[in-house]
């Protein structure tokens, strides 16, 4: 059984860790490179696969959800990429950056540099798929009549928050998998769960607001705010590029154009990935002199 030993707590402050990144900012651009064509290397279609994979992805879904499953959304297929773009970043990112301190043990042992340079490399190459994902997107807004609105402004704070959330957890997934390699795949179902718990294919406004299970009344609305950070950011992703879906008493979908997410839980959710940001980092820094022996 593995113990973390304090006395290998790393020494250097948090100003002269991000002074240290800093330095070596060209190996981590060598290494989002490397990333990005080590994911489509042999692939006919290269980094198109960017565009094409969430455009297949919302194929597929449209299909089951609007001829296999109709729920009358408007333009499902913005809808859809509105809350998946940012959720394949988020599997992408966390699965990715989870084996990599692990992956490269080879280079651990033999250069010195920075370890958070594996996972913040690994991160930072999703974040490039996303962004070009984010393309089609732009299509589909156009072709579909919503258009671009001033609150297109928000995404950079959205991106920013989650990108805060994705460092956080991969550079805690990616120290915690050196001493402990099940994580892995203890993380492919905890991924598959989120991504059924999280407002992807349905909105937000879909999750019944108390359950009773075992006779105890749960605030499930709430939890799933609270308790998942991706459900609000995918809510002010959607809100902010696609609208607000809402229900009628009879069932009926209603839609409301673009506007400002809600700030409450923009700062909440913001707060959280924080949060996590410290505590994940702070963990990677104090194991990090062990994975040479580990890895």
């Amino acid at each position: 059984m593995t113990v973390f030993n304090t006395t290998f707590t790393s020494r250097k402050g948090w100003r002269e860790q991000l002074q240290e990144l800093w330095r070596y900012r060209d190996l981590i651009r060598n290494l989002i490179v490397r990333d990005l064509k080590v994911r489509y290397k042999h692939s006919a279609l290269g980094i198109l696969w960017s565009l094409l994979n969430p455009l297949l992805m919302m194929l597929i879904f449209s299909f089951v959800f609007t001829v296999m499953q109709p729920n009358n959304i408007p333009h499902f297929y913005v809808f859809l990429l509105a809350g998946l773009i940012p959720w394949n970043l988020f599997s992408g990112a966390v699965m990715g950056s989870t084996m990599q301190v692990v992956g490269n043990a080879h280079l651990i042992k033999k250069v010195y540099f920075p370890r958070e340079v594996l996972p913040l490399s690994m991160i930072l190459s999703s974040f490039v798929n996303f962004l070009l994902s984010l393309i089609p997107l732009a299509f589909f807004l156009v072709y579909s009549g919503i258009g671009f609105t001033w609150h297109l402004l928000w995404l950079p704070v959205i991106m920013f928050i989650q990108l805060l959330l994705v460092l956080g957890l991969g550079f805690f997934l990616s120290a915690f998998t050196v001493f402990y390699r099940d994580a892995m795949m203890v993380l492919d179902v905890v991924i598959l769960g989120l991504f059924f718990m999280t407002p992807i294919f349905y909105p937000m406004e879909l999750i019944q607001r108390e359950a009773t299970i075992f006779n105890v009344t749960l605030p499930i609305y709430r939890m799933v705010r609270w308790l998942n950070p991706m459900a609000s950011l995918i809510d002010s992703y959607r809100t902010v590029v696609y609208g607000v879906i809402e229900y009628s008493p009879d069932g009926l979908p209603i839609y409301y154009p673009p506007s400002a997410p809600a700030l409450d839980f923009m700062l909440r959710t913001g707060l959280t990935a924080f949060i996590i940001f410290l505590m994940g980092w702070s963990f990677f820094r104090f194991v990090s002199p062990r994975f040479g022996e580990e890895a």
